[in-house]
């Protein structure tokens, strides 16, 4: 599928609805720009929230982490 469209205001595009439904593309959804040697490729893009763990988190964690490993080797005695 190709589409041939005009620049609007500050540059803005609006992708054609067929392109939209075929790739779930809604209002706010997120579009990596590539600049590629044959031009812009525009695709769909993912982002994940990230969590800075505090000193105290990661003890947490560990201390999780130190009992599943306890019960593993309780259970195969």
């Amino acid at each position: 599928m190709t589409a041939t469209m005009e620049l609007g205001p500050k540059g803005a595009i609006t992708l054609p609805k067929k392109m939209r439904d075929k790739f779930d593309l809604r209002d706010r959804s997120l579009i990596s720009l590539e600049e590629t040697p044959e031009g812009i490729l525009i695709r769909p893009a993912v982002a994940f929230p990230i969590e800075m763990y505090s000193q105290e988190r990661m003890q947490e964690f560990d201390r999780e982490n130190n009992q599943s490993i306890a019960a593993f080797f309780v259970q195969k005695v």
